[in-house]
């Protein structure tokens, strides 16, 4: 591959609409506009979910854009609860993605903080992260955040915390959009990096589109708060530049630090992540010798629905005569309904619980204008075996 088209930078933390009101960026723009700039892959990094990723897959598969699946996670800090550490996580491979869908389900059940999902810190271990490659959040990392505090050695605790689980899967992000404290991070980062011999990465942060988004980007922040686009006193935790910026853009942003940008696209091959979309993926369940997932499901529904009607129908006194009928499979359903009462009665039916209750139509107004021989009429309890026997008759 030539200079000139050799891949310069993949945009590795990016927020969509599906990070609900912290993003703008719809994934058709997104995919669209990385392949338009020629970038061989872009990453979907959403704020504490996954939900976007099917749409994602697909859409960046079919532009020829190699689809990076990962989150942008709030890790819980016990000194100040309401303001949680940023940490960008991954898929490297099918591992990684099983991992974090595990951890942002643990999340929502187990961490939420005041309504927002958080990990915790003791949750992140060697056997939790594996297949995910983490990127340390920049200015609202933990990392970043002792740095800006002129912590260099909490940093560097942090950073030897952090390289312990990760290993070579962690990098120090470097992010310029021009937001107070940015740069003073993104120099001490450098020289945090350059002591420990970690590896950097560049990335914008990305929450709109185009140079445009911002404002449209702001009101939506500012209807997530209960606030005026005029008030003076809300945060204004976002800046104008946190757009898809092009590879020469970001060239440009990052010159005095090309490995951050060269680092973005190594980080792009180690991400392989092969999802089967269209399919689906059941777990195997034990079943006794000889029979089928499905007999075997279909049987324990029937033996089910049978105690519970019973216990159901004892319980009001209702006579055998006057219960419903169930019947299964729904092959013998079909050919009972031809041969019961031909359009004098109607059935109505669930095909998961294979239930049919059969009742009279308008043509037959009662019970005593029913054929003699019809199930509706004598209300009887079937086994398949005796549905099928029926069917027949």
């Amino acid at each position: 591959m030539s200079a000139a088209t050799t891949p310069s930078f993949v945009h590795l933390h990016v927020h969509s609409e599906y990070s609900l009101v912290d993003s703008t960026v719809r994934i058709p723009e997104l995919v669209g506009g990385c392949a338009a700039d020629g970038m061989p892959a872009v990453a979907l990094t959403d704020r504490n979910n996954l939900f976007g990723i099917v749409k994602f897959y697909g859409k960046a598969m079919a532009a020829g854009v190699k689809p990076i699946v990962g989150a942008d996670v709030d890790v819980y800090d016990g000194d100040e609860p309401d303001r949680p550490h940023t940490l960008v996580l991954l898929c490297a491979d099918n591992d990684g993605y099983r991992n974090l869908s595990r951890l942002l389900s643990r999340a929502y059940l187990e961490g939420q903080h005041r309504g927002q999902p958080m990990l915790r810190r003791e949750w992140l271990d060697a056997e939790s992260t594996r297949g995910l490659i983490a990127l340390s959040g920049g200015l609202r990392g933990d990392v970043g955040q002792a740095l800006a505090n002129a912590h260099p050695d909490l940093a560097a605790r942090r950073l030897d915390h952090w390289l312990g689980i990760f290993g070579d899967r962690y990098y120090l992000e470097l992010i310029r959009t021009g937001r107070p404290g940015e740069e003073a991070c993104v120099q001490a980062t450098v020289a945090l990096a350059t002591d420990h011999g970690v590896p950097v990465v560049a990335t914008n942060d990305v929450r709109f589109a185009k140079t445009d988004g911002f404002y449209a980007h702001e009101a939506r922040v500012c209807i997530r708060e209960g606030r005026s686009l005029g008030d003076s006193a809300r945060p204004r935790p976002y800046s104008e530049q946190q757009y898809l910026k092009s590879a020469a853009e970001m060239a440009d942003r990052f010159a005095d630090v090309p490995q951050a940008l060269a680092n973005t696209v190594a980080i792009a091959q180690r991400c392989n992540l092969d999802l089967k979309l269209g399919t689906s993926v059941l777990p195997a369940f034990p079943v006794p010798p000889g029979e089928s997932e499905a007999g075997f499901l279909a049987s324990e529904a029937n033996a089910g629905l049978e105690r519970v009607l019973t216990a159901k129908f004892e319980a009001e006194d209702t006579p055998p005569p006057e219960r419903p009928v169930t019947v299964s499979p729904m092959a013998a359903l079909n050919r009972s309904l031809t041969n019961c009462c031909g359009s004098s009665c109607g059935a109505f039916w669930s095909d998961n619980s294979r239930v049919v209750t059969l009742a009279p139509t308008a043509s037959a107004a009662s019970p005593s204008d029913w054929p003699s021989s019809s199930p509706a009429r004598r209300r009887v309890s079937m086994s398949s075996a005796a549905a099928l026997r029926r069917s027949s008759i």
